[in-house]
C-alpha cells in the first residue's frame, strides 16, 4: 500500500517505568499507543499500559485531538502540566519515541520489513 493512500497509522513508544509503582510491578515499561491521521498529524485515538483505568483514560483524553505536525513540545508540555503521576517521565519519553517514528514515517525513512 502506498503512503499516499494511508489515512491513519498506529504508532507505539515504550519507556521504562520507575520502580515501586503498580504499573512497573505489572509491566516494567509503559507503552503509549496512538492512532494518528498522517495527513494532519492529529492524534485520533490513544491508549497506554498504566495500571488504573482512570490513569489510562486521563492520558488518552489529554492526547486525543492534538497534533504532532508542529513537533512534540506542545503535547509534552500538556502532559507535564496535567499528569502528576509517577509515570510522567516514562510517558513523555514514550511520546518522544512516537514523535521520532511519526517524523520518520513522514520522511519515508522507516524501512519496510517486507522489502
Amino acid at each position: 500500500m502506498e503512503k499516499a493512500h494511508i489515512k491513519t497509522v498506529l504508532f507505539s513508544g515504550y519507556a521504562k517505568l520507575p520502580t515501586g509503582i503498580t504499573a512497573s510491578e505489572m509491566y516494567k515499561v509503559v507503552g503509549v499507543i496512538l492512532t494518528i491521521d498522517v495527513e494532519t498529524g492529529m492524534i485520533i485515538e490513544a491508549d497506554c499500559t498504566l495500571a488504573t483505568r482512570l490513569a489510562r483514560k486521563h492520558v488518552a483524553s489529554i492526547l486525543v485531538g492534538h497534533t504532532l505536525k508542529n513537533g512534540p513540545d506542545p503535547i509534552l508540555h500538556l502532559v507535564d502540566k496535567t499528569y502528576q503521576g509517577s509515570a510522567k517521565k516514562a510517558i513523555i519519553t514514550a511520546m518522544r519515541i512516537i514523535y521520532d517514528k511519526y517524523r520518520g514515517f513522514q520522511e519515508g525513512s522507516i524501512p519496510s520489513l517486507l522489502d
